[in-house]
């Protein structure tokens, strides 16, 4: 498994949690909006550490940190990535993965072998608007939406999340997606930044913190536990 940074402390990553954030290499999705370039491209992938150096970390920090983010990327290109998970779980962590759900079976798999107490999935738009939010022209929208029908089901502590952004989210597709998860357990939006290392920035720009609220509240006779995160 490509590993590509290790954040030590982070209080945000997991909710309750305090925890480190290990970064994957490589991800199937080119978001225009993308924050974590150097993390998905694959000219641009950095090799800063392994999973020895992480798990020898881990090791150091038992009894002071409780979780571990895993987070990409796509963490689920990875297809030995149970491996690794298995060994953070046998230090005693609680385990949170990020994905964009185009990994079902793979990311059942986990949750069923007791490797993932938490799943943030992204919801990126209106499943109409996938393609032009993701940068890919035909993604397996069949395979995300089993991903998010499992997540609904309550199988594991999960949340769905968007990051929000003028030129590819409008109100009528954020009340699109908010029906395409109704009832979720916990639904973020979260406001776009521009890290200085998005993909392609070129038409895009961050809705206003009055702008996210309001947001939040035509998508919330869907989803009515909304939230606006990052203002």
């Amino acid at each position: 498994m490509l590993i590509s940074g290790l954040q030590k402390l982070t209080l945000l990553d997991y909710p309750g949690r305090v925890a480190c954030t290990v970064f994957t290499g490589g991800c199937n999705f080119r978001c225009p909006f993308c924050h974590n370039g150097p993390l998905v491209l694959p000219e641009q992938l950095a090799h800063d550490t392994d999973e020895e150096q992480v798990l020898a970390f881990l090791k150091k920090r038992v009894g002071v940190l409780d979780g571990v983010a895993i987070t990409g990327g796509e963490p689920l290109l990875h297809k030995d990535i149970g491996a690794f998970l298995a060994k953070v779980k046998a230090l005693g962590y609680q385990i949170k993965l990020d994905t964009n759900g185009s990994f079902p079976e793979l990311l059942m798999e986990l949750v069923k072998d007791g490797l993932v107490d938490r799943v943030a999935m992204d919801i990126k738009n209106a499943p109409a608007r996938y393609p032009a939010t993701i940068g890919v022209d035909s993604p397996d929208m069949a395979a995300i939406t089993r991903s998010k029908d499992f997540l609904l089901s309550g199988a594991v502590d999960y949340e769905f999340r968007t990051t929000v952004v003028k030129g590819l989210h409008t109100e009528e597709s954020l009340v699109e997606a908010a029906k395409w998860i109704g009832g979720a357990k916990e639904y973020y939006l979260q406001q776009f930044k521009d890290s200085g290392h998005v993909l392609n920035i070129a038409g895009l720009d961050a809705f206003n913190e009055a702008e996210m609220h309001a947001l939040a509240d035509a998508v919330r006779p869907w989803v009515p536990t909304v939230q606006v995160r990052g203002v």
